[in-house]
């Protein structure tokens, strides 16, 4: 987050009690993200494997608040630590936190300042998840989740947000999470689609959303959380906190238009909810990071450059060949890079002045080396999360019992079934017919005795099975992936 004033004793005494509770209610409303996330995830991807992806966001939300608790919270933001790559482990097991204001967060309590921040770090690996979309394994990814926090998400924060991380020194501008989120999670996806290979079918299939109900749902959700996420980061209940989730709307809103009307005009002039919903994402992920720094007007240029840029970046799976199953890469790696840049040139000083923020600004305040530092950003945390993601995911192939993807039969039955032994949809297998037609027994009746399948009297013979399977005999409706 951004640094509002510097204090270096323990005074609790500027305490405010409504910036507390703005935190407060911030750090809930990014907590609903985690099923949002997964909602949206369930929809984009095929019926068999809905209750996992929702399943996986939880638990990511978590194995990771316990690594928080445990030594997350100090590696990441660490304010007594001198190191410029990571912090110490003063804060370990959330010690000495209590009641003692962060220097980044002068007005609430430090613990305060903790939970919410480790919203952030709970969403930040089941983004990444996305890109092992329908192909991995439960147990393997839980334990992902951890380490992945520990090496890939806590440095790129501490190196963002810590008083001493070297982009904070340098002069980076992140606001709300544009590298430490976006970029890691976009390009830690990637790393996963590579290492774990396509799924079966990719390329010769249509990899078609399930439930587009879903999609809406959890896009719902996210945008409502992104007011928390956002407005939030000012740490503060004030008019930046304001103007924050004021360009945060506006972006989400320019970027599902953008999209959408993209889609219109290249698929068949027809509109989807799909791409809508894909739109405002992108929209929200670009104005992350300058979300305190911009103007309303601006947002209107973020929300449209990210909606096209992260449209197009969706194509770049079938032209080099990579399975990113849910275009987490294209989304939020490809945006988080936009909303950096972008940042670099519209960021304002006089936005950052409403509540005593100091810095030069972007290209409009005539700060031409500040695109030079987010790009350094954008490359440092891509680079770091891409790598070291990539060797996190080959090593754990390596351990007996970590192997990452599910085996063949489980992926072709789902993981819902292979990984949890359950269910998203409840259906019964025929509906019961008049005297004369054909019916079978549900599986409700046959559980009360009679063998499933069974056919009725006087039901005419037939050859073929009636038992219906849904997941492969209902043809998804013809509107483009994406």
């Amino acid at each position: 987050m951004v640094t509002l004033l510097q204090r270096s004793d323990n005074d609790t005494s500027q305490i405010n009690s409504g910036d507390t509770a703005w935190i407060l209610v911030s750090s809930a409303l990014v907590f609903i993200m985690a099923p949002g996330v997964g909602y949206f995830y369930s929809g984009m991807a095929r019926s068999k494997n809905a209750v996992s992806l929702v399943f996986l966001c939880m638990i990511a939300m978590a194995i990771v608040s316990i690594q928080w608790m445990i030594w997350g919270y100090s590696l990441a933001l660490s304010d007594t630590s001198n190191n410029a790559f990571i912090g110490d482990l003063n804060y370990g097991l959330l010690l000495y936190v209590g009641d003692k204001p962060h220097v980044n967060a002068p007005t609430i309590p430090g613990d305060v300042y903790a939970l919410f921040q480790c919203m952030f770090a709970a969403l930040t690996p089941a983004l990444a998840l996305g890109g092992a979309a329908e192909r991995i394994r439960i147990l393997p990814a839980v334990l992902f989740c951890f380490v992945w926090t520990t090496i890939v998400y806590d440095p790129i924060a501490y190196w963002s947000w810590a008083p001493k991380g070297w982009m904070n020194v340098m002069g980076s501008l992140d606001y709300a999470g544009g590298t430490p989120v976006h970029i890691a999670s976009g390009f830690g996806a990637l790393a996963f689609s590579l290492v774990l290979g396509k799924r079966q079918g990719f390329g010769s299939e249509k990899f078609a959303p399930h439930n587009y109900l879903n999609i809406i749902l959890g896009t719902s959700l996210l945008w409502f959380g992104w007011f928390g996420f956002n407005g939030g980061s000012a740490v503060a209940s004030n008019g930046r906190a304001g103007l924050a989730a004021t360009v945060t709307h506006i972006a989400a809103c320019m970027g599902g238009l953008s999209w959408s009307f993209i889609a219109y005009f290249r698929h068949g002039k027809k509109f989807s909810s799909f791409h809508f919903c894909s739109g405002a994402i992108s929209g929200l992920v670009a104005i992350t990071p300058a979300s305190g720094f911009v103007r309303p007007w601006a947002a209107l240029v973020f929300g449209l450059v990210s909606g096209i840029a992260c449209h197009f970046a969706v194509d770049f799976k079938e032209k080099f060949g990579f399975d990113d199953a849910l275009d987490v890469f294209a989304v939020h790696g490809v945006g988080g890079v936009v909303g950096n840049l972008l940042t670099g040139i519209f960021a304002s000083k006089e936005v950052a002045a409403l509540n005593g923020v100091i810095i030069k600004g972007g290209w409009i305040d005539r700060n031409w080396v500040q695109f030079g530092y987010q790009l350094a950003a954008s490359c440092s945390g891509a680079g770091w999360s891409f790598i070291i993601t990539g060797i996190i995911l080959i090593i754990f192939n390596f351990i007996p019992g970590l192997h990452l993807r599910i085996h063949e039969e489980g992926e072709i039955s789902g993981t819902d079934m292979a990984e949890m032994g359950e269910h998203g949809y409840k259906f019964a297998t025929m509906e019961p017919l008049p005297v004369g037609r054909e019916r079978t027994l549900s599986a409700e009746e046959s559980g009360r005795g009679v063998p499933h399948g069974t056919i009725f009297a006087n039901s005419p013979p037939s050859n073929k099975s009636t038992v219906t399977n849904t997941e492969s005999s209902e043809k998804p409706a013809d509107i483009p992936r994406l």
